[in-house]
C-alpha cells in the first residue's frame, strides 16, 4: 500500500513556475513507478508525466515537454514536478498516482493540488 499527499499547488502567473511535491509513505514505495496527471474543470483527468521505478526512465505528454521535470527522490520517498512557462491552460488540480508501470494502471492516488495559472 502506499499514501501520497501533494502539495505546492497555488496561483502563479502565466511564465511562472511552480514545484509539486508528492509525499509518498508505505514500505515499497521504490517498487512503483509514479505520475503526475491533471483535471481541469469540465474535462477528464490527463497524464502529464510519469517515471519508471528501475531506471528512472520517465515519459512526459507532450503539453509537458520542454516546460515541465518529474524527478523522485528514493530515501526521502518524494516525487516532484517542476513546472516552468506555466500557461492559462495548466490551470488544474493536479494528482500524483502510483502504479505498477509507469504506463499504468495507477492503484493509488493523492488528493490533489490545485494550480492556477493567471493570464
Amino acid at each position: 500500500q502506499v499514501q501520497l499527499v501533494e502539495s505546492g499547488g497555488g496561483l502563479v502567473q502565466a511564465g511562472g513556475s511552480l514545484r509539486l511535491s508528492c509525499a509518498a509513505s508505505g514500505r515499497t514505495f521504490s517498487s512503483y513507478a509514479m505520475g503526475w496527471f491533471r483535471q481541469a474543470p469540465g474535462k477528464e483527468r490527463e497524464f502529464v508525466a510519469a517515471i519508471g521505478w528501475t531506471y528512472g526512465n520517465t515519459n512526459y505528454a507532450d503539453s509537458a515537454k520542454g516546460r515541465f521535470t518529474i524527478s523522485r527522490d528514493y530515501a526521502m520517498k518524494m516525487l516532484y514536478l517542476q513546472m516552468n512557462s506555466l500557461k492559462p491552460e495548466d490551470t488544474a488540480v493536479y494528482y500524483c498516482g502510483a502504479g505498477a508501470k509507469i504506463l499504468g494502471p495507477y492503484d493509488y492516488w493523492g488528493q490533489g493540488t490545485r494550480v492556477t495559472v493567471s493570464s
